[in-house]
């Protein structure tokens, strides 16, 4: 299963970790759609928004950490539109995904 932690206080940010199981590697649809939702999210904090926030992957670990490491708003709802979004994965695959604040 995905576990999706968002940071409830400041400083605001996610760690997303694990494997659906969903289906093998390479057709795991929810995978893919987590994927790719998390990496458009870093993209736009960092690049698009130059938020130079802390990121860590490790994919041993299938693992991605994002903290903001100072206040901006845009960055903040980006981070929230990608909770958002797993939500609504979750709403479909519940017993895939897991989402919640911490």
């Amino acid at each position: 299963m995905i576990t999706a932690k968002f940071f409830a206080q400041r400083p605001v940010g996610f760690e997303v970790s694990g494997h659906s199981g969903y289906a093998e590697a390479g057709s795991d649809i929810v995978c893919a759609a987590v994927t790719s939702a998390v990496t458009l999210c870093e993209c736009a904090v960092n690049d698009m928004f130059g938020a130079n926030a802390e990121v860590s992957v490790c994919e041993k670990e299938a693992r991605v950490f994002l903290r903001l490491t100072k206040p901006c708003p845009e960055a903040e709802k980006v981070i929230q539109a990608l909770k958002l979004q797993l939500l609504n994965i979750e709403n479909q695959y519940p017993h895939y995904i897991q989402v919640m604040e911490v």
